[in-house]
């Protein structure tokens, strides 16, 4: 969506004791033999298709999930958005030869990158497979100010009527909403619902967010990539 963003590039020099860590697949362990062999036919795949460093890249996003599941909300939240931030930005067109393309985490991970709606529906797959309950969570679209352009945030929300959090890729520290002057809420929107962002500050319900298009198109995408994730 955006033509500017933070390049961050994920760093390819792991340490030995991490990547001795990932390489004995631990995070997978625990795995049931079915999704065992799935999460393995994964890495092999993305090795075959996008290399080594694509692979490790996988593997520590399965090892986040795994070491953090039980953690508190807010270390959740600090840590996944920390962990896709590393990756570069790069627009649609460049990576995937359209002009609009919503990818999935394991998508974005293999290749290295991806736009503002890639940050952000990694961000928010990467939470739910942590238990992050998705009524607390949207996927929001703002006007970034300083950009005069579209961008796409991830919205957290601790408690129902509580101010959310901004999980962003431009402005990489979590801070809230009315810390974010530099975006213009339109609209948001989860696998539950729909939302008009209202001038003062409230939300209109308007539908479920089935009439988005690329929202069915990723869900069905991740669905058909079969990663078992949880413990």
């Amino acid at each position: 969506m955006k033509k500017h963003g933070p390049c961050r590039h994920f760093h390819h020099h792991l340490s030995i004791a991490l990547l001795a860590g990932l390489l004995n697949l631990a995070c997978i362990s625990s795995l049931a033999a079915d999704d065992f062999e799935s999460s393995m036919q994964t890495l092999r795949q993305v090795e075959q298709d996008y290399g080594n460093y694509a692979r490790q890249r996988v593997l520590m996003w399965y090892q986040l999930i795994d070491d953090y599941q039980d953690a508190p909300p807010r270390d959740k939240l600090e840590r996944v958005n920390n962990f896709f931030n590393q990756l570069a930005f790069v627009n649609d067109s460049e990576l995937w030869g359209q002009e609009d393309y919503w990818a999935t985490p394991l998508q974005m991970l293999s290749s290295n990158g991806g736009d503002c709606e890639d940050f952000s529906i990694a961000k928010y797959f990467t939470l739910r497979k942590m238990d992050i309950p998705e009524e607390r969570m949207r996927l929001t679209y703002v006007k970034a100010l300083q950009l005069d352009q579209a961008h796409m945030v991830l919205t957290y929300f601790p408690s129902p009527d509580a101010e959310p959090l901004v999980l962003d890729n431009l402005v990489t520290e979590i801070r809230t909403a009315s810390e974010r002057t530099d975006l213009l809420p339109v609209y948001s929107f989860n696998g539950n619902g729909l939302w008009l962002a209202k001038r003062k500050g409230t939300d209109e319900h308007v539908g479920h967010s089935g009439r988005l298009s690329r929202w069915q198109e990723v869900i069905a995408r991740i669905n058909d990539e079969q990663i078992p994730l949880t413990r």
